[in-house]
């Protein structure tokens, strides 16, 4: 690999060889369709997506492996939540470091009669959770809370607002996109109702895969996106109305999550810990190093416990877009310019409209690429 690959916050890249060697194994041994069949492939199946079920539960110290729906993204699991919940004359409450898969569907709701608080953060994307709670009204029946920024990488206070949450009796959703694997999560002990993630960042698992969990009686309040067949009660017009069935219509990404259980096996093996301390190490070798050149101006906090390893920054006298050109043609370094689809957060932060450069270091990231990319960078702010 002779580039060097600092988009980690899109999807993480590479994979581990478990997560290839799962699908690949899936594909040429079991190949059935979970919970359609009874014939021994099907059932194979099954217990292989069970078994990734069981593997998110014990992640996120979630005790009933059910209360985990499978979804294709963070995305369809936000939307669940917040479309479900939600109905005119409610009061929602949102932070101002929302991605727009919590904003879109927000306004979106919001069109119907919904009334959205957006508490403002600092510029370097912090929350204080007491102004979630001054804005808590009799109507509010939502709070939603992005678990880091995905654009400077600030994370929120969400056992607070947790804390807070769980005192009003509110239901907490938060969206651990950014989080999943790359930070521990607890449900349990944060005060979370509903967690909505993805597999294919942290948890190292392919695209397409995620999920959304549910605290038992929630799903009592919540709709199905979408309705259809699942393997269970065929003999019913109606759709099911238990977990996870009553949220999982149509055949399942198998594969996918036979490879997102072996991702996750994978964090395991390693430890959240000892990933979380190389990134960190990683993360504050850039901030260090770049905090020195001329011309690179930096966004976020700068204190490590506060962020996690993204990291996003403008370069004087080039457009976001420019300089991440000028990074992939003449230096092989692939980031991401722009808003990152959270053009709220970019707002807080003040870069909008033009957005930043963000990288965003991963597991399989090296202190020899970000000395390089210092080295790039150094280059550049000289005009070279």
């Amino acid at each position: 690999m002779n580039f060097l690959y600092f988009d980690n916050a899109a999807t993480t890249w590479p994979k581990p060889q478990e997560m290839l060697d799962a699908m690949i194994r899936y594909q040429e041994t079991v190949g059935g369709s979970p919970g359609r069949s009874a014939h021994r492939l099907s059932i194979e199946a099954a217990r292989i997506v069970y078994d990734t079920r069981e593997a998110v539960a014990e992640l996120f110290g979630i005790d009933d492996p059910l209360r985990i729906v499978f979804t294709k993204n963070a995305t369809e699991g936000l939307n669940t939540a917040i479309q479900g919940l939600l109905r005119p004359g409610d009061h929602c409450i949102t932070s101002g470091m929302e991605h727009n898969s919590v904003m879109r569907p927000l306004r979106a709701m919001e069109a119907k009669g919904v009334d959205v608080s957006v508490i403002p953060c600092r510029d370097d994307g912090t929350l204080e959770p007491s102004d979630v709670e001054a804005a808590i009204r009799p109507r509010t029946k939502l709070i939603v809370l992005i678990h880091a920024s995905n654009i400077i990488g600030t994370l929120m206070p969400v056992r607070k607002v947790g804390a807070i949450a769980k005192r009003h009796g509110i239901p907490l959703l938060v969206d651990a996109a950014q989080t999943a694997g790359a930070i521990p999560i607890d449900v349990g002990a944060m005060n979370i109702d509903l967690l909505a993630f993805t597999g294919h960042k942290s948890l190292f698992g392919p695209q397409g895969t995620g999920g959304l969990y549910i605290r038992e009686g929630l799903d009592e309040q919540i709709p199905p996106l979408m309705m259809g067949g699942t393997g269970s009660r065929s003999e019913f017009e109606e759709q099911p109305n238990f977990m996870p069935d009553k949220y999982e219509s149509g055949t399942p990404n198998a594969i996918g999550l036979a490879g997102l259980g072996a991702g996750i096996g994978f964090l395991r093996t390693v430890g959240i810990d000892a990933i979380r301390e190389k990134e960190t190490a990683l993360t504050k070798a850039f901030l260090e190093g770049a905090g020195t050149l001329k011309g690179i101006h930096l966004y976020g906090p700068p204190d490590m416990r506060k962020r996690t390893s993204v990291v996003s920054f403008n370069i004087e006298g080039m457009s976001p877009s420019e300089a991440a050109m000028h990074l992939d043609e003449n230096y092989r370094i692939l980031c991401r310019p722009g808003l990152h689809c959270a053009p709220l957060a970019h707002r807080t932060v003040g870069t909008f409209p033009q957005g930043t450069l963000r990288f965003s270091f991963g597991y399989y990231n090296t202190l020899g690429q970000i000395q390089k990319a210092l080295k790039a960078l150094e280059k550049i702010s000289r005009g070279h």
